[in-house]
């Protein structure tokens, strides 16, 4: 059966017609263009362009259903995002007349069971976690994953910055034969090197997907106001469908999650704190609109599909530059618009110029009077006011380098950027000091 020019078949389509697709995306239609070539891909595109259907889909196209062997091994970092994917497999293969074997396996699952019918018959398609895939295929040797045509490797940066190397290693040592796909987002520098020792032969798929964004970025001041104060007064002027919060601790996620509960709204959280099956609960709830507000940690950022998600507010600003990118991602998906609120001050100011450097395109608002209205402050301000000391290039005097690991140019930048920040803060209430005026005894002059 054709669908947008390719032929693919009847049951896919079927399935693709049920989720409202009429046609491909750009990152689907270039995977579908390069998966018959005998090259590697490693694909980079934003999230929500449909980068999991852009492996599924050829994956079940390819599909021998009669074969009784793993014919595609899918690996994602976390098990929210494993069960995502695995979610989106079961939905296409319930379209099949013939059974497809599809197998989840995440850690928390009952390892023993798990073995025992892996010993009895091998499943089709294997989604799941790294060091899960790696313990029942390598050490137990139950999942017989060599047999592979293809192994998927999805949010590949992240999943080989989260300390994952040697178990991806393990599992991509004996699938030799199989055609690998790199899934990401962003592709960090740090990681290159490695992804050059697992793909070679590789066709490089990069979708520049900021003419389609619906995304709006907005930025609003402190001013020297309180976080929680101005986050209470921005949800007072704003009616979301679904927004998610995210803070950089998770012991702050308790904290704005308990004012905002104090205030009447509807809240859920999530953080590495919870259980699997608290965290699967939340996603469970968002899905049903229990929450109108989700506070999280970067945990929801990478690759968990909340669906519906109309605002993003960065009550404070990720570390990292990249995450930005991961938690805008959350909204403006699939056609739909999205808002991110970012709150910030002037310690931030060289962090947001570095997110204009990356295409970051915000416009300055402020809160007055009960409305957000344009803020021209910032823009100003930066055109008149120069700093004197490069206080990155002073903090990367105090951190010194280290053994070259994935993530480690991240690592350190992170330290930079938190001591820079430091040292600004200190030179700000140095200058304040010296300026201040002094007091006078009132009781001694005359």
């Amino acid at each position: 059966m054709q669908f947008d020019g390719y032929e693919i078949k009847d049951f896919i389509v079927r399935a693709l017609k049920d989720l409202k697709f009429s046609s491909f995306t750009p990152v689907q239609k270039e995977v579908f263009n390069e998966i018959k070539s005998n090259k590697n891909i490693l694909a980079k595109s934003k999230t929500g362009s449909g980068k999991t259907h852009a492996f599924l889909i050829p994956i079940f196209n390819d599909l021998d259903i009669e074969s009784n062997d793993i014919f595609a091994t899918i690996i994602a970092p976390t098990r929210e995002l494993a069960t995502q994917i695995y979610k989106m497999a079961q939905h296409i293969a319930s379209f099949s007349d013939k059974t497809i074997n599809i197998k989840l396996f995440v850690s928390g699952s009952d390892r023993e069971r798990e073995i025992e019918k892996l010993n009895k018959s091998q499943p089709h398609i294997v989604i799941g976690t790294p060091g899960k895939i790696k313990d029942l295929s390598i050490t137990e040797n139950a999942l017989k994953i060599y047999t592979s045509k293809y192994v998927v490797v999805d949010e590949v940066d992240m999943t080989f910055e989260e300390g994952f190397l040697d178990d991806v290693d393990n599992v991509l040592s004996v699938t030799t034969d199989a055609k690998l796909m790199f899934f990401s987002a962003t592709i960090a520098v740090s990681i290159e090197p490695f992804l050059k020792k697992y793909m070679t032969n590789v066709s490089k798929i990069d979708i520049n997907n900021t003419n389609d964004t619906k995304i709006e970025h907005i930025w609003l001041p402190l001013k020297h106001k309180e976080r929680l104060d101005v986050l209470a007064t921005l949800l007072e002027t704003i009616n979301p469908y679904l927004c998610i919060i995210f803070v950089n601790k998770k012991e702050t996620v308790n904290v704005v999650a308990s004012k905002l509960s104090s205030l009447g709204y509807f809240v859920g959280t999530m953080h590495g704190d919870l259980s699997a099956r608290e965290r699967k609960r939340v996603l469970t709830d968002a899905k049903n609109l229990k929450y109108q507000f989700i506070v999280a940690t970067d945990l929801a950022a990478r690759g968990i599909d909340i669906e519906g998600v109309s605002h993003i507010i960065n009550y404070e600003l990720p570390t990292d530059y990249e995450f930005y990118l991961h938690r805008s991602g959350r909204t403006g998906r699939m056609h739909l618009d999205g808002i991110v609120y970012s709150l910030y001050d002037e310690l931030d100011d060289q962090y947001l110029d570095n997110l204009n450097a990356k295409g970051i395109k915000p416009k300055y608002y402020e809160l007055k009077n009960g409305e957000i209205v344009e803020y021209k402050g910032r823009n100003t301000r930066a055109q008149r006011i120069k700093p004197k000391t490069d206080y990155q290039k002073e903090a990367a005097k105090f951190i010194p380098k280290t053994e070259k690991k994935p993530g480690y140019k991240k690592k350190r930048q992170a330290q930079i950027e938190e001591l820079a920040q430091r040292l600004k803060r200190n030179d700000m209430k140095n200058k304040k000091k010296r300026h201040a005026k002094p007091k006078i005894d009132k009781r001694t002059s005359l």
